[in-house]
Formats: structure tokens, sequence, C-alpha cells
């Protein structure tokens, strides 16, 4: 309830008073959003189920409507789209996870009292600056980083670097092969994680920051060890921040410059200048995002845990 009455005139509750703050502080991105982006998202959104060609007479573009002609054609035609989409996802599905657990032990260990405690949480956060689309597109153009990167891939593929003689000899002593395959994929994607989650180790530093010490106090009283308080107090206290972390993490591996899909909307739009063909990419693209957002929060959101 956000209204209630006092005194026989209505006034705003606690929640409605949040609520009011919270709608507030997102309305001039409402403004923005409708000013300059709403429109162009409805005109991206004909553009899908048109022929659009560049009308040199007006100087601007001409629609032709073809009904479903782009879409069967990203879905039936493409040979690349629905492969390049699956297997983005299949990253997304690896990497995530692995984001916020590394996320979550870095926060851990950063909350703790040592020295230079301020200058390490920097250097964490130091990733989010050099993972930027600048430089990211300078490590991609690089030619000598480029290749460095080709010969570390070719001596990955000849089984010569430690985790593939590692991979090799718990294959056959008869370990588990999904799962150590997991462990690593994650390793050899380390500076990729690493890179990913200065924004997550921030968000879970914050949420550490506000338990009260009294519960560990407590706790410790009661004879609970580090292990019991952590899965016992920790983890739900933080449980809230994981579907935001989660969230973050989905949206920005999926709007990283180097993402295999995008790479592909941006030829077709940029030098095969296929308008509309490019547009239901990118339309089915996000749509695919949202869908995996709506789920992960879906499942994550029944784990929650909520306090007052």
């Amino acid at each position: 309830m956000y209204i209630t009455k006092k005194k026989g005139k209505l006034a705003l509750t606690l929640e409605g008073k949040n609520a009011a703050a919270g709608y507030f502080f997102i309305l001039p991105f409402m403004i923005g959003f409708l000013a300059f982006m709403f429109f162009p998202i409805l005109e991206s959104l004909r553009m899908v189920f048109s022929e659009v060609t560049i009308d040199t007479v007006k100087h601007g573009f001409s629609m032709k409507f073809t009904g479903f002609a782009n879409l069967n054609r990203v879905f039936f035609v493409d040979p690349e789209f629905n492969r390049l989409l699956t297997e983005e996802v299949g990253r997304m599905l690896l990497i995530v996870p692995a984001i916020i657990i590394f996320s979550l032990f870095i926060a851990l260990i950063l909350n703790q009292e040592f020295m230079a405690r301020g200058l390490m949480r920097a250097v964490f956060f130091l990733p989010v600056i050099l993972s930027s689309g600048v430089m990211i597109g300078l490590e991609t153009n690089n030619s000598l980083l480029s290749s460095m990167a080709e010969i570390i891939q070719r001596g990955n593929s000849m089984k010569s670097s430690i985790t593939g003689v590692l991979e090799d000899i718990l294959v056959t002593e008869g370990a588990g092969s999904d799962f150590m395959g997991y462990i690593f994929d994650i390793v050899n994607q380390v500076y990729d994680i690493a890179m990913a989650s200065g924004i997550q180790i921030i968000i879970f530093l914050s949420a550490l920051q506000t338990i009260p010490p009294s519960m560990f106090e407590a706790a410790k009283m009661e004879g609970a060890t580090g292990w019991e308080c952590f899965w016992k107090i920790t983890f739900p206290m933080v449980s809230s921040l994981i579907l935001v972390n989660v969230v973050y993490s989905v949206v920005d591996y999926f709007i990283r410059t180097d993402n295999r899909v995008m790479e592909k909307i941006n030829r077709i739009f940029m030098q095969r200048m296929e308008y509309g063909f490019s547009t239901a990419m990118a339309w089915i693209y996000f749509l695919a995002v949202i869908v995996i957002i709506g789920l992960a929060g879906t499942l994550i959101s029944r784990k929650v845990y909520y306090y007052e």
C-alpha cells in the first residue's frame, strides 16, 4: 500500500515515499528516452518488415513493405546468424556464472581489514576502464597483440599449454570429463572474466558493507564457523544483488564490441548497407537477450532473500 489515511487526509506510506523517490530518480532517463529514442525504435521496427533503400532525392530512406521476408531470411536463409547466436548464448552461460563467483570471492577478500585495501580495490576496478570499447578496439586492431593471440590459440589447440596437458592427464585418469572441461574453459578465459568483473565486485562489496557486524559476532558466540557464517549470513544478505549482477553481466556480455553477433550485424549494416536485413537480426538478438534476462530473473528471484 502506497497511500494511507492520516487524520482524515491521504498521505504516502514509507513504501510510497520510496517508490516516489525511485520514479523521480529515473525521470531524466524516461524523458530522454521518450524524446530521443522512442521514435527511432519505432522506425527501426518498421525496417524489420520493409525493404529499405537510400532515397537520393529526398536524402533519406524509402521503405517498401515486404512482410516477414527479412525474418525468414534471418532464420532460414542466412547460414551464420543462428549458429553465431547459439554459440554466443553458450559462451554467456559459461562466463556469467564464473563472473558472479569470481566477483563475490574478490569482494569477500577486499572486505577484509588489511594494508593498502583502497589500492587493491582500485586495482580490481581498473579492468572496467581497460575493458571499455576503445581499449578493446585497440587490442583487436593491434597487429602485435593479434599475432600473440594467434600463437596462444595455436598452442592451446596443440595441447601444449599447462591446462591442455593437465586436462589430458585428468581425463586419462578417469576424472569427470564434462565437469573438468567446464573448469578448464573457465581457466582459459580467466582474462575475460577478470576484465568483466569490476562493477560486480563493487556491487557485492557495497552489499557486504551493509551487513551488521553484530550478526557475525552473535553467530561466533554461538559457535558458528566461518563457513557457516558465509552460508547462513553473508550469502542470504547479498543474494538480492546476485540478481542485479546477473542481469548486468548478461547485458554487458551481449553488448561487447567483440561479440560475433554484433560484429555480423554491424558488417551487414555498415558495409553491405542491407538495413532491413540487419535491423531484423538486431531485433531478434534483442528479443533473445530479453528472454534470457527474463528467465534468469524468474529463476533467481525465487531464491532471493529480502530483509528489512
